[in-house]
């Protein structure tokens, strides 16, 4: 039997959520022998090729972001995203109180440590959204596992329902945090 083709990647995150995935411990040796990662983080590919499953952590917050978030998704038959970031905007949407000027002069020019700043400015360096967005604003999303990190657990539980051939919807107990 082929093995499931799975692609992921982060965005504007702190990279928990895989983190998360690879404290499933010895279960990563069973998806492993179920699943072929392409593009990846842990892998460092970065180049989406049609895939099965797309994996998204992170959320949308400049104009990279959004590219990574559309490729993948045109790659890819059902995309999951993992972590509060990806559903829901996260830690990084408290960006939204503050007009993106307001945060690169604070960020470049206003701290107390900077001298003489200046906000960088090059084609290198993506272009910040005027707003940060759950993924679910950008592309279509199939399946969510929320947290922050998401449980091991939970992403285990996601990823094995999607190899049995069901989009996984996470039980109410996968998400209280103790």
């Amino acid at each position: 039997m082929a093995k499931v083709k799975v692609a992921t990647c982060w965005l504007d995150c702190c990279s928990g959520c895989h983190m998360s995935f690879l404290d499933i411990d010895e279960a990563i040796i069973d998806i492993a022998k179920q699943v072929e990662f392409t593009a990846s983080p842990i892998t460092d590919i970065k180049e989406f090729t049609p895939v099965d499953v797309g994996i998204i952590e992170g959320a949308v917050s400049n104009v990279h972001d959004e590219e990574v978030a559309k490729n993948m998704r045109a790659n890819c038959k059902i995309l999951m995203v993992w972590g509060d970031c990806a559903c829901f905007g996260g830690i990084c949407a408290m960006r939204n109180l503050f007009s993106k000027e307001d945060v690169l002069r604070r960020y470049y020019i206003e701290t107390e440590s900077t001298i003489k700043g200046k906000i960088p400015s090059s084609e290198d360096i993506p272009a910040l959204l005027d707003q940060v967005k759950p993924v679910n604003q950008v592309v279509k999303v199939d399946c969510y596992v929320p947290g922050c990190p998401p449980t091991s657990k939970a992403i285990l539980y996601a990823l094995t329902e999607l190899l049995q051939g069901r989009i996984p919807v996470l039980p109410s107990e996968m998400m209280r945090f103790d």
